[in-house]
């Protein structure tokens, strides 16, 4: 699979047969994001909750390439009342197939409203995805959340092998607590994200791979805005 960090918490994933799954999608008018990133298949997108920085371009790509949209119920709902025709309402504990990726939605512990004309509307609450893929392979992707001690039932019920995590601080966890969720999940890779985007997100891979030296089984990988890498 090919990994494409787009800057923040947004990520494209490329499966072996070409189907492309956009995580939390926020590319217009991020600065993180990759000068010039052209979409050129969208098969799913995810979203994790509904804070601009995560749902900014959600509409128009789903109108543009019409892949089913995953995401909380609430959510759902209200990207429904602004034309998004097939959207895919789940919850936490629950599982469905997207495409060739089973899709288990997780806890997360963060605010989850949506910033509608001006105003902050309820949006459900704010989740994690499990992705189990054909070759046996599972990831866990936290979305924006802070360490939470049933991430040990993450690790218990699915043994994710690699991990995306936040670790900017003020909005979400530091390396310090993301540190704490490595040792509980047990992955063997970390991906960082959700942080330099702003200067208050002031956490960085150095200081979660510090943090983690004596957990010879996880290693921080992290990656550089629109360059791709195969896990």
């Amino acid at each position: 699979m090919k990994i494409t960090w787009l800057g923040h918490g947004t990520f494209q994933f490329q499966l072996p047969s070409g189907e492309v799954i956009l995580m939390d999608p926020w590319v217009d008018g991020n600065p993180k994001s990759p000068a010039g990133h052209q979409f050129s298949r969208i098969d799913a997108i995810l979203i994790t909750h509904g804070h601009f920085d995560h749902i900014h371009d959600a509409v128009p790509l789903a109108r543009k390439f019409s892949p089913p949209v995953v995401a909380i119920y609430e959510i759902c709902q209200w990207l429904e009342g602004k034309g998004v025709k097939n959207t895919q309402p789940m919850n936490k504990g629950g599982s469905q197939k997207v495409g060739q990726v089973m899709v288990t939605m997780t806890h997360a512990i963060h605010s989850c409203g949506i910033l509608d004309d001006g105003k902050i509307i309820y949006g459900g609450e704010a989740a994690g995805f499990v992705l189990r893929f054909a070759d046996g392979r599972t990831l866990y992707f936290a979305g924006d959340t802070n360490v939470f001690t049933d991430m040990q039932l993450i690790e218990r019920l699915y043994q994710p092998e690699l991990a995306f995590l936040p670790i900017g601080d003020l909005f979400t966890m530091s390396p310090r607590e993301a540190a704490a969720a490595c040792r509980m999940l047990k992955v063997k890779k970390v991906i960082p994200m959700h942080f330099g985007t702003f200067p208050p997100l002031t956490g960085t891979p150095q200081q979660l791979a510090e943090l983690i030296k004596d957990l010879p089984g996880t290693q921080v990988w992290p990656l550089e805005p629109g360059k791709t890498v195969e896990w």
